[in-house]
C-alpha cells in the first residue's frame, strides 16, 4: 500500500482500522514533500517536528477507542496567506517575508479540532494575485503533470500539492478562481463555497466581498469532508452565516433523472480551446446519458464580468493592502521623512502585479473617476446576479468549462497581463455572484487536465458535491 496516493476517506478508513498509523502517513507525506518540493516548488515551509508531534496524538486518540473524527491524522497544506499560529504566513510576498502569525485562523482551528495534521504552508501568486503561482517573490510553483507549465493560480502551490501526492488535502482561497482554475490546471477537485458560507477570519484580504477559502482535494468525497469540517457563521467574521447547506440525494446506479443542467451558450464562442471544448462537452454528454436534462441558458452579461471584476476587486486591493505601510510590520525601508518610508516600503516590498493591481483600484476609487469606474462596476455585478437568478429559475446547475486554455507555459503569459487575465473568464463571475462552484476532473488533453465547473444556487454545495460524484460513476 502506498500510503501517498490514498483518499482522506480511504486513510480515514485505514486509521481505523489500524492498517497503519498516522505517524507513518504523516511521514510518507514528508519524505513525499523532501522528494519532490525541490521540483515542483508547492511548498514555501514545512513544520517536520510539529507534524509527527500531531499524528502521535492522533494516534493515541484512535488507541483510545473513542469516536475517530474524519480528519483526525490526515496531513493538509494550507495556503501561504491563511494564518496558522507559529507559523510565517507571507503572502508570497517581499513585504511579509518574516511575519510570524500570531493566531491561527477560524479555518485553520476547526482543522485542528477534528484532528488534521498541518504539513506546512503552500505558494501563492503574491497576495493571491494571480493565475500562474509565477507572481510569487519566492518562485514560481510546477504543475506535476509538466514542470514546464503553471499548475494555475492563485492557490497553485496548494492545487500542485495535491496532485503530486504531497499532501491529503489542501485549503485554498478563491477571489475570482484561485481555487477552481489551479484544480483544473492540476486534475484535482476544487470547492469555491457560497459567499459567507466559510470565516475569512486569519485570511489576509485581497477582495473582502469577493474573497472565500475552500478545499482542494483529490475526490469530491474528499472536498465533501473538509467543507463540513470549515463551514460554518464565526463570530469574528460578520459575512459569515449559518445556513442550512440543502441536502440532495439522487438515486444509486449513477441515474439523475430529474437533474436540469444548464450551459450558457456564452461560454462556448470564441476563445476556448477545440480540445478544452469537446472534454467538457463530452462530460455533459455523459450526464444527459445518466438521465439529466441538458437546457441551453443565457448569462447576457457574461462578457462584462471580466471588466467588472478588475475594477472591483483591484479597489478593495488598494484599501485592504494599505495596511502594509513599513510602520506597523512587515519589511521596512528606513528612509529620512515619513513620506519617503511609505513609497520605498511598499516600492520595493511589492511585486509588480500587486503594484499594478493597487494603482488600477486607487485610480478606479479616485474622485471624478469613481462613479465611472466602480459604481457601474458595481452595476454590473448586480446584472451578472441578475442573469444567474433567472438561469436558475429554469435549471438546477449550471455546467461550463472551468478554463477556456489548457496549461500554458512558465513564462508564456507572464509579461502579458492582458492574456493573464482572461484565464479567469470562466470563473470570475461566480465570485461576483457569491454563488459555490465545484471544479472537477473530467479527462485529458494528451497530459493535460481539463476541469469541468459545477456551479450551484446558494448554500447548495451538498448538490453540488452529489452531481460532482456522479460523474465519478458514470
Amino acid at each position: 500500500m502506498i500510503l501517498t496516493d490514498l483518499t482522506i476517506a480511504q486513510a480515514h478508513q485505514g486509521l481505523k482500522k489500524r492498517e497503519f498509523s498516522a505517524v507513518e502517513l504523516c511521514r510518507a507525506h514528508l519524505d513525499s514533500i523532501k522528494n519532490k518540493n525541490k521540483e515542483i516548488f508547492a511548498f514555501l515551509a514545512v513544520r517536520e517536528d510539529s507534524t509527527l508531534n500531531e499524528a502521535k496524538k492522533a494516534d493515541d486518540l484512535i488507541a483510545s477507542g473513542k469516536d475517530v473524527p474524519m480528519l483526525a491524522g490526515i496531513p493538509v497544506a494550507i495556503k501561504d496567506n491563511i494564518l496558522v499560529e507559529g507559523m510565517k504566513c507571507t503572502a508570497a510576498s517581499k513585504i511579509l517575508e518574516n511575519y510570524v502569525a500570531p493566531y491561527d485562523s477560524t479555518v485553520v482551528k476547526k482543522l485542528k479540532k477534528q484532528g488534521a495534521v498541518i504539513l506546512g504552508k503552500t505558494n501563492l501568486d503574491e497576495f493571491a494575485m494571480g493565475s500562474s503561482t509565477e507572481n510569487s517573490w519566492f518562485g514560481p510553483t510546477r504543475n506535476p503533470h509538466d514542470a514546464t507549465r503553471v499548475p494555475g493560480g492563485s492557490s497553485g502551490g496548494s492545487a500542485a500539492a495535491v496532485a503530486a501526492n504531497m499532501a491529503l488535502g489542501a485549503l485554498g482561497s478563491d477571489t475570482g478562481g484561485s481555487v477552481r482554475q489551479p484544480a483544473s490546471f492540476c486534475g484535482v477537485v476544487g470547492l469555491k463555497p457560497t459567499y459567507g458560507a466559510v470565516s475569512r477570519y486569519g485570511l489576509m484580504a485581497f477582495a473582502s466581498s469577493l474573497d472565500q477559502i475552500g478545499p482542494i482535494t483529490k475526490t469530491v468525497e474528499d472536498a465533501k469532508i473538509i467543507f463540513e469540517a470549515i463551514k460554518g457563521k464565526d463570530p469574528l467574521d460578520s459575512t459569515s452565516v449559518e445556513s442550512e447547506i440543502s441536502n440532495f440525494n439522487p438515486p444509486a446506479g449513477g441515474q439523475i433523472p430529474n437533474l436540469r443542467i444548464g450551459v450558457p451558450k456564452e461560454y462556448f464562442m470564441k476563445g476556448i480551446d477545440p480540445e478544452v471544448e469537446k472534454i467538457i462537452k463530452q462530460a455533459i454528454k455523459k450526464y444527459e446519458k445518466a438521465g439529466a436534462k441538458i437546457v441551453e441558458v443565457s448569462l447576457p452579461h457574461a462578457e462584462y464580468a471580466l471588466p467588472a471584476y478588475y475594477i472591483i476587486s483591484p479597489s478593495e486591493a488598494s484599501a485592504n493592502l494599505a495596511r502594509y505601510d513599513g510602520i506597523k510590520y512587515g519589511f521596512s525601508k528606513q528612509e529620512k521623512s515619513l513620506l519617503d518610508v511609505y513609497l520605498k516600503s511598499r516600492g520595493e516590498g511589492f511585486g509588480a502585479e500587486v503594484r499594478r493591481r493597487i494603482m488600477l483600484g486607487t485610480y478606479a476609487l479616485s474622485s471624478g473617476y469613481y462613479e465611472a469606474y466602480y459604481k457601474r462596476a458595481q452595476k454590473v455585478r448586480t446584472k451578472i446576479i441578475e442573469d444567474f437568478n433567472n438561469a436558475f429559475k429554469k435549471v438546477d446547475m449550471i455546467f461550463t468549462p472551468t478554463s477556456p486554455i489548457l496549461p500554458f507555459k512558465i513564462g508564456e503569459k507572464i509579461d502579458n497581463p492582458l492574456a493573464m487575465y482572461l484565464v479567469d473568464i470562466y470563473t470570475v463571475s461566480i465570485n461576483l455572484a457569491g454563488l459555490p462552484a465545484l471544479s472537477l476532473p473530467c479527462g485529458k488533453v494528451g497530459n493535460l487536465p481539463v476541469g469541468l465547473q459545477i456551479i450551484g444556487k446558494p448554500f447548495e454545495e451538498n448538490k453540488i458535491f452529489e452531481t460532482g460524484k456522479v460523474f465519478q460513476t458514470i
